[in-house]
This record gives C-alpha cells, structure tokens and sequence, in this order.
C-alpha cells in the first residue's frame, strides 16, 4: 500500500468519531435494523429470554467497540452459538429452565475470564489448529440442528421432548399438523429471505434489510390473523402462569415474543452453584471454545472484506470480547462473538470505523427502552424464518459441493465432523474431525514428530529477498510456528516460498499460503513459489492439498 493510500485510512477514537460519524451512523442504523430481529431470535432459540440477545448487542456494540481491536466488526449473538448455549441451558437445568438459564450465565462469565487471559496470552494463534474442512464441517452440523428445531416454530407445533434425531423425525409430523395461521407468517418470511438473496448487490431493494421486511410483514399478518388475542400462557421465574408482558422460558401456545416493558427487569444474575460438577465445566470450556474460535475467525474474514486492509489486532479483539461477555454474563445476556453476518453488511453499508458498531448497540437500547410495545407484536415464525434460512446457509449443498471440488478427503472430513456433532455434541464432534485429519496424514506418511512441528528456515541473502525454506510435511497442526514467523516479515520485499523438499501441502496451509500472497502484496510485497511444479494436487482446485509427484 503507497503512503497516499495510508494518508487516507480513517481516524481512530474521537476524530475518527468527527470525520467519519455520518457514514458510521447510517451504516449502525442499517445494521440495528438487521440485529434486531436476529438477537430476539437467537436468544430464544438458545433457550434464552428473548431480551438476553438485545443485552448482549447492546454491550457489544457501546463496550466493547471502544476497546476491541478491530476496525468495521459487530459484536452480538451469533447463530453459531444457539447449540452450545441450549445444550448448557437444558443439560444445567435439568427440565428447569430458569435454573438452566442462570446457570449458564456462570458458565458464560467463567468462559469469558478464559477468553480474556487468551487474549492476554496472545492465544488468538490457536485459531490455526483448527483445520478448514473441521470448521466448516461443524458449521454445517450447527446449521442442521438450528433448521431441525426451528422448522417446528415455523409450523406453529411443539414437537414431543427427545434427541436431535427424535425431533429431525417429527418434522414429517408437524407439517401434517401445522397451524395455517403461523405457518403462513413463517413460510412468507421465508420466500422473501429467499427472494433477497437472488437479487443483485447493487439493485436498490438491497438497501431495505431482509429481516426487516420479514419483520415487518409478519407483525401486518400477525395482526390481520389476531394472534395477539389469542390465549398466551407464561411460565414466569417463579413457577406462577401469568397473562402480562414478561420474559419466559417456557410457554403454552405462545405466538408472538414476549419481553418486559421495563427492559430493567429483563436484568438476571448467574448462579454459580453448580460450579464445582463436570456438566458446568463441559458448558464453560464449549462456550468458551467455540465462542472464541468462531470470533477469530469471522474477524478475519471481516478484514478481508475491509476496503483500507486494514488488519485486526485479533489478541486484543479476544480480549475485548471476553470483557463483553463477562458483562453481559453478568446482568443476563447470551455470549458474544464478532458477528460476521452484521459485519458484512456494515462493510456494504459503507462504515469506516468501530463507531458504525457502537451506533448500533446504543440504537437497540433506544429502541428496546422507547418502543417495547413494537417487539410484542413480532411473531415467533418470523424470527423462525430467519433462523432457518440462516441455518439453510450454513449447511446448503454448496458449501458440500464446494468441499468436494478441494478434494473427497476433504469431504470425508467435513462430513464426519458434522455427523459427529450431531451425534454427540459439538466438542465431541470437531475432535473426531481434528483426529480423522490427523490419521489421514499419518497414512499419507507424515511422522509423529513432524505432525506437529514444521521444518523451516527464513533468511535474506539480500536486502529485497526474503527465503522461505519449507521440508517435510507442512499440515494444520504444525502450521503456527510458521505463521507467527512470517507475521514479522519486513513489508515491501519479494519473499519465495522454497517447496521442493515439501513433499505434503494440505489445504490448511495452501489456504494459508493464499491469505498471506494476498496480504502481503496489498503492502505492496510480491510473494513467489517455488517448487509446487513437482507437486499432484488431490483435485483441480486451487486450494487443494497435494502431495510431492513419485520419480
């Protein structure tokens, strides 16, 4: 990048907030508009109150944009998380859900102390051990599971208590039983997501957020069908079934959401009595895991959308997300992650700087304390809609065919890791992937001892070259030591990648060698490989692994 286009980056801090708080206004609007309707339905989809996502935005965007370490990021609830928060919540609570709730807001305060000494132990580097393919594999495990249960919402049925494959087989059933009314709200909430989705970035109706649209039509189809008159039952903290505007765990035939007029009293307090049993443990180190991995790695892709380039100081963003989420555990609300959904769209809106995100935070509590009234009126099928389209994303055919084209060991990966969560859980799951993966390259010949350190070399035999040396296997468990060598690398220079004594490159590090070609020559370096001419790629992508070619 020349000084010139340095000169232009946005300003940080308060003159960032003068120079750029038009730009970063309109787009935390746009983005609050989007956020609203997602934190309601990710918080109790999660089993959560549904103001504990709206707490939890709320934080994410008047904290901790002040002190994270990213630029255009927006931090709230995430899909991602719905599986790891609700398993907590039924596995602590035992089939009581006030219980369960509080109990993982210990478990969420615990996981955030965690988080933060991550980021205090410039731990952000251990998003690297996590292979693509297990990633994504898991992503689509979450994006079954989210579709599984929300389908029934959208229906308008309750399906009968059991495992994920119990409530996958009754779906069948709550088709044939659905109540017209609701399913008519959901399934219109869902034509339009798709509908949006097929046209163009640049058409103006790209302006108006989906999920407000689907909002919006299901509130005017909610009214023409008078679900606000029909009976709502509402299990309150104390066991009592009430008729007034409250936040509940559990419900009758509940229709519209429902949260308090005075979002105060939507505040709840962790319990940490469990502290000391495996199941706290299992929820703190789930959330803490996922919560942390999934926001490392959607800060990074966010940068990569970023039109300055500007990096994210990732340690530092880690930490300012566990500070968030020690609050937001704190005071009642679900985890937080950088959110990369919102985050897209505060990149396309037009933001400049983390101010787009505190906008955001502090619209949704002008919002939820000035119009509680709008919220009520806001069927659950149209939060279900939008939860089962984002479901649909995560785990849609391409993203399988998109595995396949990289290579059918890639797919085999990415296939066991996501019937491995959904058989067990989501820890369970992503460690058979990280050990299916680790197999594959012990039989394709990688030893013990290079399966987890690279052999490598750097050096500068002159002042504008810089030599990369690679030997042996370079894989996704040995890849740290190498990254954080080359994070230092002085810009501007031509740097060659020596691969000829490699005789293993799978797909995290080919995805790796990409990033770094790609950042590096946006400041203005030039990267070169030499070597990968005597290598058979497992499949005609560009990304896939490959192997050194038999003499």
């Amino acid at each position: 990048m020349s000084d010139s286009s340095l000169s232009a980056l946005p300003k940080t801090g308060l003159a960032g907030l003068k120079e750029n708080w038009r730009s970063d206004l309109l787009s935390g609007f746009l983005v609050f508009l989007i956020a609203l309707p997602l934190c309601l339905g990710i918080s109790m989809a999660s089993g959560f109150p549904p103001s504990a996502g709206i707490i939890t935005a709320i934080i994410g965007g008047v904290l901790v944009s002040r002190i994270s370490g990213s630029f255009i990021t927006i931090n709230g609830p995430a899909a991602g998380l719905i599986v790891v928060v609700y398993d907590a919540v039924q596995g602590l609570g035992a089939g009581d859900a006030m219980a369960g709730y509080r109990y993982t807001l210990a478990a969420i305060v615990i996981a955030s102390v965690i988080q933060i000494l991550m980021g205090v132990l410039k731990a952000g580097r251990l998003s690297s051990f996590f292979p693509t393919s297990v990633v994504h594999g898991m992503l689509a495990a979450i994006g079954i599971i989210i579709m599984a249960k929300q389908i029934h919402v959208m229906l308008g049925v309750t399906p009968d208590k059991g495992s994920l494959f119990s409530i996958i087989a009754q779906i069948p059933e709550s088709f044939a039983n659905l109540n017209l009314e609701i399913a008519v709200i959901g399934f219109a909430g869902l034509a339009i997501l798709i509908i949006w989705s097929l046209i163009e970035d640049k058409h103006p109706l790209k302006m108006i957020p989906a999920p407000l649209i689907v909002v919006l039509l299901g509130i005017g189809l909610g009214h023409y069908f008078q679900l606000e008159h029909q009976h709502i039952y509402l299990l309150l903290p104390d066991g009592n079934y009430t008729h007034s505007h409250t936040d509940s765990l559990e419900v009758g035939p509940k229709f519209l959401v429902v949260i308090a007029d005075n979002f105060m009293s939507s505040f709840y307090f962790p319990d940490f009595s469990k502290f000391a049993t495996l199941e706290f443990w299992e929820a703190v180190v789930a959330i803490s895991l996922v919560g942390s991995l999934e926001s490392l790695l959607s800060a990074m892709a966010v940068d990569k959308l970023d039109p300055y380039k500007r990096h994210s100081n990732l340690n530092k963003d880690l930490t300012a997300v566990g500070v968030g989420n020690l609050v937001a555990g704190c005071v009642g609300g679900l985890p937080m992650i950088a959110e990369i959904v919102r985050s897209s769209a505060n990149v396309n809106n037009g933001a400049k700087t983390s101010w787009a995100n505190f906008f955001h935070g502090a619209l949704l509590l002008l919002f939820v304390v000035l119009f509680p009234q709008l919220i009520h009126s806001i069927p659950l099928a149209a939060l279900a809609s939008l939860l089962v389209f984002t479901g649909f994303r995560l785990a849609a055919p391409k993203e399988f065919i998109h595995v396949l084209h990289i290579g059918k060991e890639q797919l085999f990966i990415f296939v066991v890791t996501a019937i491995g969560v959904i058989a067990t859980d989501l820890l369970v799951g992503v460690a058979i992937g990280i050990l299916v993966e680790l197999v594959i390259h012990l039989l394709h010949g990688v030893t013990f001892n290079n399966l987890f350190k690279m052999h490598f070399d750097i050096n500068q035999k002159n002042p504008d070259t810089i030599y990369v040396n690679i030997e042996g296997a370079a894989v996704f468990s040995n890849l740290m030591a190498l990254k954080e060598a080359l994070s230092v690398l002085e810009t501007g220079k031509t740097v060659v990648f020596q691969l000829n004594d490699a005789y293993l490159l799978d797909h995290s590090m080919m995805g790796f060698l990409h990033d770094f070609q790609h950042d590096y020559e946006a400041t203005g370096g030039l990267c070169e490989f030499w070597g990968l001419e005597y290598h058979e790629p497992f499949s005609e992508h560009h990304l896939a692994a490959r192997k050194v070619k038999l003499s």
